[in-house]
This record gives C-alpha cells, sequence and structure tokens, in this order.
C-alpha cells in the first residue's frame, strides 16, 4: 500500500499565510476593544473605530509590523521550498482531505480570493482520482455525478464501513448497480453557491465533450449543499445554452435546504445581537469570518443576484427570485427527521438536526417559491440524521425503488 501523507508542502505554506493573517487580524480586534474601552461609551450604541494612541497604540503598530515581516520572509522560503519537496510528496490521505474540507467550508471564500494554496480546487474526480482522459475503465453512456456538501469532500460519501461497495459508499454501489459511470464532484464549499453553480457547468460541458462516448443520460445526486451547487448548474447552463442539459435525465436532492438553514439564520442574529453595543462590536468580526458559501445557506441562494451588491451579514429577509427547477428532468427529494414520527417535537423542531423537512422537500409558504417536486417523489426517513442521509439502507432502498423502476 502506497504512503498517504497527512502533511505536504503545500500545506506549510498555506497554513503559514493563513497564520500570519490570523495574528494580524487578532490584533487589530484587541486593538478595537481596547480603543472602545478608553472611550468609555454608553452600553447600547455604534462601534468606536479608530486606533489607540501613544504607547499603546505603538505597541499594537510594532505586533502588526514584525508580523507582516515574519509573514513575507517566511512566505519567501517556503515559496522556494514547495516545488524542491513536491516530487517526494506522497499521495494525501484521508485524514488530510478530511481537515481540508472543513476549512474550506468555513473559509473557502477567503483562501480563493488570497490564492491560498489550501484553497481546493474544483474538479472530477473518479474513485478519489482526478478524472482525466482515458482513465475510467469501463466507461458507459449513462454518468452519474455525485455532489458533496459544506465542509465535505467526495471521499465522505463512503462515510461507513457497513454497506456493500463499502470503498465507494452506497450512492456509488447503486449508482453502478443502475447501470451509470460513477464521478465526483470536489470543490471548494467555502465559496459562493451560485460561482460553484457556474464552475460545475463549465465543468460539465467539459465532460460532456471529452467522454469517451456520447452521453445519453446523466444524473446529478446531491447531498445538503451539493443539492443546491447542482441546480445553481443547471441555472448556469442554461444561461450559457450548454450541451449537457439536454442529456441531463434525473436529480435527487439529499437533505438540501432549498429554503436556506435556521443554523445560519441564527448565526445572523447573532452577530446583530454582538453588534448592538461598542463593547461587544469587535467580537462580531469574529462571526463574521464565515464563509460565503455558509451564508448562502441562510435562505438558499444559488444565483448571483440572490446576494450580489447586498452586505451578506446584513439581516435583510430572504430577497430571493423563485428560480424553477428544470422542466424535464425528474427531481427527487429525500428529507430526514431525527423525530420517530411526523409531527413529533424532534420532527418539528430539529429536522435533521441542519435542515428542516421543508426546506428538504422545496416546500414554502409563498407558491411561487415552491419548487414542484410530486409527493410520489418525495420521501422522509424518521430517526436519519443529516450525515446518515450518506449512507442509511432506507434511503437507498427508497432511491432503489424510484430509480429502478
Amino acid at each position: 500500500m502506497s504512503k498517504r501523507a497527512h502533511l505536504q508542502p503545500s500545506d506549510l505554506h498555506g497554513l503559514g499565510r493563513l497564520s500570519i493573517q490570523a495574528v494580524t487580524q487578532m490584533t487589530r480586534l484587541v486593538e478595537s476593544v481596547h480603543h472602545t474601552i478608553t472611550q468609555t461609551p454608553l452600553p447600547l450604541g455604534a462601534e468606536r473605530t479608530g486606533n489607540t494612541r501613544g504607547i499603546a497604540g505603538l505597541v499594537y503598530r510594532s505586533i502588526r509590523g514584525v508580523t507582516t515581516l515574519v509573514g513575507g520572509t517566511l512566505e519567501m522560503a517556503l515559496a522556494h521550498l514547495q516545488p524542491l519537496l513536491a516530487d517526494r510528496t506522497p499521495a494525501s490521505s484521508p485524514e488530510r482531505e478530511a481537515v481540508l474540507a472543513a476549512l474550506n467550508g468555513v473559509l473557502g471564500d477567503h483562501l480563493a480570493a488570497t490564492a491560498n494554496p489550501l484553497a481546493i480546487p474544483m474538479r472530477l474526480r473518479c474513485d478519489g482520482v482526478p478524472l482525466q482522459a482515458g482513465t475510467v475503465a469501463d466507461a458507459t453512456s449513462k454518468v452519474a455525478v455525485l455532489v458533496h456538501g459544506l465542509c465535505m469532500n467526495d471521499r465522505q460519501w463512503a462515510r461507513s464501513r457497513s454497506v456493500p461497495d463499502a470503498a465507494h459508499g452506497a450512492a456509488a454501489a447503486l449508482a453502478r448497480e443502475l447501470g451509470y459511470s460513477v464521478l465526483h464532484l470536489h470543490y471548494n464549499s467555502g465559496r459562493h453557491i451560485s460561482h460553484n453553480g457556474r464552475e460545475f457547468a463549465d465543468l460539465l460541458q467539459s465532460l460532456d465533450r471529452q467522454w469517451p462516448q456520447p452521453i445519453q443520460e446523466l444524473l446529478l445526486l446531491g447531498h445538503s449543499m451539493g443539492g443546491l451547487v447542482s441546480r445553481s448548474a443547471c441555472h448556469h447552463a442554461a444561461l450559457a445554452g450548454h450541451d449537457w442539459l439536454a442529456r441531463l435525465r434525473t436529480m435527487v436532492f439529499l437533505g438540501s435546504p432549498h429554503h436556506g438553514a435556521a443554523l445560519e439564520r441564527g448565526g445572523n442574529g447573532l452577530d446583530l445581537l454582538l453588534g448592538a453595543s461598542p463593547y461587544t462590536a469587535p467580537f462580531a468580526r469574529l462571526g463574521k469570518l464565515r464563509s460565503a458559501g455558509i451564508t448562502d445557506l441562510r435562505y438558499g441562494y444559488v444565483r448571483d443576484e440572490d446576494w450580489h451588491g447586498q452586505d451578506r451579514f446584513a439581516r435583510t429577509g430572504d430577497q430571493r427570485q423563485p428560480l424553477a427547477l428544470p422542466v424535464h428532468v425528474d427531481c427527487y427529494a429525500i428529507a430526514a427527521s431525527t423525530g420517530k414520527q411526523a409531527g413529533d417535537l424532534g420532527d418539528r423542531l430539529l429536522g435533521d438536526g441542519l435542515v428542516s423537512v421543508e426546506s428538504a422537500l422545496g416546500r414554502h409558504s409563498d407558491p411561487a417559491k415552491m419548487l414542484p417536486i410530486p409527493e410520489s417523489r418525495q420521501w422522509v426517513g424518521y430517526g436519519i440524521n443529516h450525515l446518515q442521509l450518506l449512507d442509511h439502507p432506507a434511503v437507498y432502498a427508497q432511491l432503489r425503488q424510484w430509480l429502478a423502476g
């Protein structure tokens, strides 16, 4: 068995850059608190912006200056070291990829904007390996693409070792059983969903042109955020006139927050609460470190127009315009509930722990925003949480009944 690296040279480069930025930002936060205290404002009101003066100001400026100097020196050294070690680096370990996926989910937009080596580039993978022309054995005319959720990666579809074909996961096993060649999308889940959707649409267009034989049937299966990225890709494909959209026959959503997630709306409320006092306002910046991908989940933003030109941390309410599902595509939605039955406390308050049943099924009080998924293509699994949707036997029994029928 080949060795797997938990840490690679590019990781040192990326972590060094991120650490320097963290020290700089934390210094600014502490200085803001210090400055506010010296102004002795009333408990409620706007944040007192500005820098400290005198000896304290000199200390904070010195810390930032030294940090910037050390960061620049470290970055130059690691940039020169990285190419020398790259050829000797073993393949990435599952543990490393899980940590990178989580980091990208939380800070991925910042990593991408600063060209940090830790940012995950979008690509299609087959069995954990980047897809290249001619590398898929037994390629068929039916292709299934599995799209992971926030803070996850393509390998985590095989989360459980108790399912058939455990090396690939229950979803891949079912798709292969139905005659599909199986690919996975691996992407930076901290970017805006609409940005990932546009890039995914372009990637599928390239796949459609380069696949070893003409694709006759395409299936997209998205878990959580992955369902929203798939919907966004369809939107961008329609705008661009992509050919692959005509090959899309089926979309399956597993716990996708089509109308947002209450947890992110709660986080937005906490931001506002912290910002109500000049003494706590600096700490609201910590909450605002969360990525664009996370804030898109507040209401399920899938288009640029949903968020463009807005302060994504402001409490503006749901600004979305309705986005229809592709009319020629059979869409299926599976929701989960930690409750034991419909209507009990766990079902009504928690849903699957992250996404409510109503949001996962596309239901909305505004008929214009309701996703027209027939009830015959909706299913709720009770006693199942958000992550168990990836491998629960009851979920895949229902999918087999739908897709093999």
